[in-house]
């Protein structure tokens, strides 16, 4: 495998990093139609626990077939495709080598009533699976938030010292965040910004809101007039939380949306200088036919080619 100008520089950014965690950031980052250019688009299927089954794939009954997926995310040119351990075991032998694959090795479900995730897979798990990487929620602000930063403390660990990369999803929620709160922009800087300060080599946060939550950062923000205005500038900043750019960030789809929201968030995401999106159920949900297409636009964004 080749590793382009592009990746050798980002990957510089990770100095403490042994050569196979590099080399595993290095397939993601080389990997499908983006392949060399530091710019990713992730398919994440973790939506069967967090929501449901009927939830995430009957408007897509063809997406409650795990080889699906790794299809989708195959065909499309995508960097890598993260989901739970049942799903990537369902189809570890037919893909084997066809696409870099994030074990994402916390869960939450629609059951639930507190604001936390249960460990539902292992290091272990990964290696024999043949991932790139590992994948972990945190939720800053959750009464359990602690419990899940000390719980993927130790799998990082674990993960680096056999040459995997951690992707780590942050998303603040519970406690005293508010579902505004959950976006504003002070918050999702914040977030990313312990993301990276705990080691997190991809980061995936929400794109942000011109909202403020916490009124401490509110008077910084207005005394250092800091550009919040267009989102292009949000996820500029976002990127600057985490290391001024020494660590790759993702933005996630999130609820679906019409396919110019999904385009006008990718193009503000690329000017912003963000590394890509990490977009599921706005991909799967749809038929396959008008995925790939809107996969494609998404690509050739992030290509500049419009």
């Amino acid at each position: 495998m080749r590793v382009s100008q592009k990746v050798k520089k980002i990957l510089a950014g990770y100095e403490s990093d042994n050569p196979g965690t590099k080399g595993s950031l290095a397939r993601i980052l080389m990997e499908g139609k983006l392949g060399g250019t530091g710019k990713l688009v992730i398919l994440p299927v973790d939506q069967g626990f967090e929501h449901g089954p009927a939830r995430s794939f009957a408007p897509n009954p063809d997406g409650y077939d795990p080889h699906y997926h790794y299809q989708l995310a195959v065909d499309a040119g995508l960097s890598a495709f993260a989901a739970p351990l049942g799903m990537l075991e369902a189809g570890a032998d037919s893909f084997a080598g066809a696409i870099p694959t994030v074990l994402k090795c916390n869960s939450a479900n629609s059951l639930a009533t507190e604001k936390d995730q249960a460990v539902t897979a292992s290091v272990e798990d990964a290696l024999r699976l043949g991932c790139a990487a590992i994948g972990f929620t945190i939720y800053p602000g959750s009464e359990y938030q602690f419990e899940l930063m000390e719980e993927i403390r130790e799998l990082a660990e674990e993960a680096k010292s056999v040459g995997l990369a951690v992707v780590m999803w942050s998303y603040p929620r519970g406690g005293m965040v508010t579902k505004e709160g959950e976006t504003a922009m002070d918050v999702c800087a914040y977030a990313a910004h312990m993301a990276a300060l705990m080691g997190a080599h991809i980061i995936k946060v929400k794109p942000p809101t011109d909202k403020m939550f916490l009124d401490p950062a509110r008077k910084v923000y207005e005394d250092q007039r800091i550009p919040l205005e267009k989102m292009a500038q949000r996820i500029e900043h976002v990127v600057q939380a985490c290391f001024n750019g020494r660590r790759i960030v993702v933005f996630s789809g999130g609820e679906a949306k019409d396919l110019e929201g999904i385009y006008a968030e990718a193009r503000a995401i690329r000017d912003g200088g963000g590394n890509g999106s990490i977009i599921g159920r706005n991909t799967f949900q749809r038929p396959k036919e008008d995925a790939l297409k809107m996969l494609g636009e998404i690509i050739k964004i992030y290509q500049y080619k419009v």
